[in-house]
């Protein structure tokens, strides 16, 4: 489950890919099939969320690892490489790594 908190010292991934919107759809269920069937079983990965954009040009995953250490060592495990590079053939892809600074909800001060 995601829980977004200062308080969790965890490292948070926001992935932007740019598709044609021909290729949104195709984009997305391949990022659901990685994260199902071999990102979401690496070690270190919290939880990751898909979202896509209304005008069919952008998929963003906003993804919670354990560590960067932990982060990486998927990427370099073969089952995640052919999800990469499939993705990336469909869109241009934006990675940067985050880490949460401050929350809001409303009312609070």
């Amino acid at each position: 489950m995601t829980t977004i908190s200062k308080d969790a010292k965890l490292l948070t991934l926001i992935n932007i890919f740019t598709v044609e919107p021909a290729h949104q759809r195709e984009l997305v269920a391949l990022l659901i099939e990685a994260t199902q069937f071999s990102v979401g079983h690496a070690p270190g990965f919290v939880s990751a969320s898909l979202h896509r954009s209304l005008d069919g040009t952008r998929v963003a995953m906003y993804a919670q690892w354990r560590s960067v250490e932990d982060y990486q060592a998927m990427r370099n495990h073969p089952t995640a490489s052919p999800y990469l590079q499939q993705a990336v053939a469909l869109a241009r892809f934006e990675m940067g790594m985050y880490e949460v600074v401050e929350t809001f909800s409303p009312g609070a001060a």
